[in-house]
């Protein structure tokens, strides 16, 4: 069965690389970590500091939840090689079919726990906050955030992620001039910060009578939500607080009251709001702890561009550049201008499904971010 050796010889090639991605996610540390802090819980008092004991449950969910997908993944390698060597002996090719559905299974299950051992960085485990804004194009500018806010809607849903609106500006005729987002889930902003910058698309506009080919822009701003309280002294002269009536989605109590908050820093330029809250303490406090969020980050780019300690020319990837290209007219194709990575099934992609471009980013990431020579960026 040439089919059957096929998959037989693919799969040996896993061997090493299985052993390398256990010993990537260095587990006897985890379990140890596992031990440590079930014995924090044991501790008389553990629950006085609500905040402090759901960190440690959140830690100690994620260090298990890497444990049991990796012991999972070893299984399913010894189980594939248990039902080959059972086709084998009883050799019916009927099964070959069932033997190709599970190596396709465990390869996609490989993919995934290894991508995740590229999300080191500080703060790729925690939340996403996502904002769109429209840009150059108007009408059809506001239309193009709608259509992205559905992609980052499906995506999260896909992946089991829950979504908070935090807040949404509505455009004269269609779409969002701006729309923020929350992305709660493990590895959220480790994942979508591949998505900061300037989305491109090109497509014959629905609001044009003359039926004319048309190029919009929106820019995709991702931020992690830290939670921890961030010491950074932020002076009451440097900002002005808006308080305003809430508007768009957010519920009758939401719409009723002068509840919606908008910071400005006028040092940095930097604004944001928030309208989800139901109290305008609520919402002042979160969109400080954006701001906040946002002017480390900041520093830190800042630091980093001093030093020149950091992947390639990073200056490429700073918000306002252009990293993406969604081409729906004269024909489909969507492609990433930093990784090269495209796909002429421009419909599952507007659906959701941007894990190849997630998935590329982070793979560009760990090559130290090399400038990509596959055709003009301008296209």
């Amino acid at each position: 069965m040439v089919a059957l050796d096929q998959i037989k010889y693919e799969l040996n090639q896993y061997t090493d690389p299985l052993k390398e991605l256990g010993s990537s996610l260095s587990l006897d540390s985890k379990k140890l970590r596992v031990e440590e802090i079930e014995g924090i819980m044991e501790e008389e008092g553990f629950w006085n500091d609500a905040d402090k004991a759901q960190n440690f449950m959140k830690e100690l969910k994620n260090l298990k939840d890497t444990i049991e997908e990796y012991k999972e993944l070893e299984s399913k390698n010894a189980d594939l090689y248990a039902l080959i060597e059972m086709v084998e002996e009883e050799n019916d090719e009927g099964m070959v079919p069932e033997v190709e559905e599970e190596f396709e299974t465990f390869k996609k299950d490989f993919e995934k726990m290894r991508l995740e051992t590229l999300l080191d960085g500080e703060f790729d485990s925690c939340n996403a906050i996502l904002t769109l804004h429209a840009g150059a194009g108007g009408t059809e500018a506001c239309d193009w955030a709608s259509m992205m806010y559905r992609m980052y809607s499906m995506w999260a849903q896909a992946k089991g992620f829950s979504i908070d609106l935090l807040d949404m500006l509505e455009g004269d005729e269609a779409g969002y001039k701006s729309v923020t987002m929350q992305i709660n889930g493990t590895n959220a902003y480790g994942y979508l910060k591949s998505e900061h910058g300037v989305h491109r698309l090109v497509r014959i506009s629905p609001f044009n009578a003359q039926g004319k080919r048309q190029t919009s822009f929106v820019s995709c701003d991702v931020m992690p939500d830290i939670e921890q309280d961030l010491d950074i002294d932020i002076p009451d002269d440097d900002i002005r607080i808006d308080i305003f009536r809430s508007s768009g989605a957010g519920g009758q109590k939401v719409n009723k009251t002068s509840s919606a908050i908008r910071i400005t820093h006028f040092p940095t330029g930097i604004v944001v709001s928030c309208q989800n809250e139901r109290s305008q303490y609520q919402n002042k406090d979160k969109a400080m702890q954006i701001l906040k969020s946002k002017l480390l980050l900041l520093k830190q780019q800042e630091n980093l561009n001093k030093t020149a300690d950091i992947r390639g020319e990073v200056k490429d990837n700073n918000f306002g550049s252009q990293i993406r290209s969604y081409f729906l007219q004269p024909y489909k194709m969507i492609k990433d201008l930093r990784t090269g990575v495209s796909t002429a099934n421009a419909d599952a992609v507007l659906n959701g499904d941007i894990d190849i471009y997630i998935n590329g980013y982070l793979k560009w990431l760990k090559q130290g971010c090399p400038p990509y020579k596959g055709g003009d960026l301008s296209e």
